[in-house]
This record gives structure tokens, sequence and C-alpha cells, in this order.
């Protein structure tokens, strides 16, 4: 049997209508109409901002998964998801061209794993800082299994 819950506190403004505003305006101000790669650092704006999002879902679902089953298993696909996204954009920051040299970097370096120093390997340490949280949430195979668009939902 369930136990009553509590009421919920007066919640402050839902900001996240204008989260979405300020994207859709990020959008249509800074990225351009023709065929232009993401710089870095827009791919590390991306990455922070997904990452966010990340831990937002994470809050949902925790809260929602002990009331409600079927919101929790749907909230925990979608944390799944945007996890999956936040690994694809961390990899396209680091196959993008640096901003001095203007080449990605050498297969060589990549495979020696050589990091690459301030303010570059923040996005490293938000990811694995994130990486560790979602290990303990998440089976590998959950992680790695691909989006087909044919789930259980």
């Amino acid at each position: 049997m369930l136990t009553p819950q509590p009421p919920l506190p007066d919640l402050a403004p839902d900001f996240v209508p204008f989260a979405t505003a300020a994207l859709d305006f990020h959008r249509s101000i800074n990225v351009p109409a023709g065929t232009v790669a993401a710089s870095r650092a827009e791919l590390d704006s991306l990455h922070a901002h997904l990452i966010s999002l990340h831990g937002l879902f994470d809050a949902h679902t925790t809260r929602t998964a002990v009331v409600a089953e079927a919101e929790g298993d749907h909230l925990r696909a979608v944390r799944t998801r945007l996890w999956q996204a936040a690994e694809h954009l961390h990899s396209a920051y680091h196959a993008a061209p640096h901003r001095a040299a203007g080449q990605p970097r050498s297969p060589e370096a990549c495979r020696a794993g050589r990091p690459e120093g301030a303010p570059e390997l923040s996005i490293c340490q938000r990811h694995l800082a994130t990486a560790a949280r979602v290990r303990r949430q998440t089976t590998p195979a959950e992680l790695h299994d691909p989006f087909t668009g044919l789930v259980r939902h």
C-alpha cells in the first residue's frame, strides 16, 4: 500500500519555456544559414546544455519512477537517450578542428590519449563526472543499445 505523500511545496515559476526560447533565439542569431561546421566552443556549450538537461531528467526520473512505474520507465529511456547524445557530442568536440591549428588532432595523438589541456579539458571533466553517475544508474546493454525507433514504449 502506498503511503500518502506530503504536499509539494510551491514551485518556482517554470523556467523551461524561457530556456527553450533562449535556445531558439540563439539558433536564429548565431547559427549561420550556410554550410559551416559547428565550432568547438559551440559543441562544448551544447554538451554543457545537454548534460544539464540530463540532470533535469534524472531528477524527474528519480522522483517519478517511485510513484508511477510507466511514466518512470519512459523518463529512464529519455535519460538514456540524452546520455547517448552527450556521448556523440563529446566525440564530435574532439573530432572538430582546433581553433589555433585549424586541423583536428592527428590519429596518433588521439590513440596516445594525450589530453588537450585547459580549457579544452573541461568538457572531458564534465563528461566523466556525469559518466560515473550514468554507469551507476544504467546497464551497459542499455547504454550501448542502438536507437532504432523500435522501442518497447
